[in-house]
């Protein structure tokens, strides 16, 4: 597979060696990692509907919520850059303060959509995520070669969505949207390949194996939650 250029960055020796966890304990591990991240924010998000908290500070500060986005990427950044040099401890610790700033804004689809839209976008979600992850694992193509396209594809959703905040885009605005699933149902093929590349590849480094096992695992949650909210945009169902 072609992903060492890409997990060069994260390569550190080993300082002694250890036996690897088999790939699919590894893969399940990573799983897991990723469905507690949703887990905590879900229960974020649910918290601050049920309590308004997020709400009343967005009142008394309007800004925070600039803060908040700031702060997002501001923990992908560093968990993605500094992986090599962050402890276990650290990486599983910014995955899951991502988590849990996201709960903060997802809350506010608990105020626009209606539950059980949320509840039958959830399950489609979970879904078609599982398949194309399943077909991403098994798969004897090697997906490494769609990299350029789905960066590029990325950047180009990200590039829309900015002129969106200035200009009204119209129906654009659904086929977009439709765009975006597909980039994001293929991410997740492609995400879910890597676990295995990474797992080959710091066989000798079984601390490297775990901080990458976080990245994938963050990677799959964000691939799962651009999903979501691309479904939610084309059926959800508003109050």
């Amino acid at each position: 597979m072609d992903y060492n250029n890409q997990t060069n960055q994260y390569y550190q020796p080993a300082e002694a060696f250890q036996e690897q966890e088999p790939i699919g304990i590894y893969t399940a591990k990573t799983f897991g990692w990723m469905f507690l991240g949703l887990l905590i924010t879900f229960v974020v998000a649910m918290a601050n509907y049920k309590t308004y908290a997020f709400y009343y500070l967005l009142a008394q500060a309007p800004y925070a919520i600039y803060i908040l986005a700031i702060a997002e990427v501001a923990v992908v950044l560093v968990l993605s850059a500094r992986i090599h040099k962050l402890s276990i401890g650290a990486a599983r610790a910014l995955f899951l303060t991502y988590a849990v700033l996201n709960g903060f804004v997802f809350s506010t689809y608990f105020v626009i959509y209606n539950l059980s839209t949320l509840v039958i976008v959830f399950a489609a979600t979970s879904l078609f995520f599982g398949i194309m992850a399943v077909a991403g694992y098994v798969t004897k193509a090697d997906l490494s070669s769609l990299r350029g396209f789905l960066t590029g594809s990325l950047l180009f959703l990200l590039g829309f969505w900015v002129i969106g905040l200035f200009i009204n885009l119209g129906r654009l605005e659904l086929i977009m949207c439709t765009f975006g699933i597909f980039i994001f149902l293929a991410y997740t093929a492609y995400d879910t390949q890597k676990i295995r590349a990474f797992h080959q590849i710091y066989a000798q480094d079984p601390a490297m194996a775990k901080k990458a096992s976080i990245i994938s695992a963050l990677q799959l949650y964000l691939d799962f939650i651009n999903l979501f909210i691309y479904l939610l945009r084309i059926v959800g169902k508003k109050k």
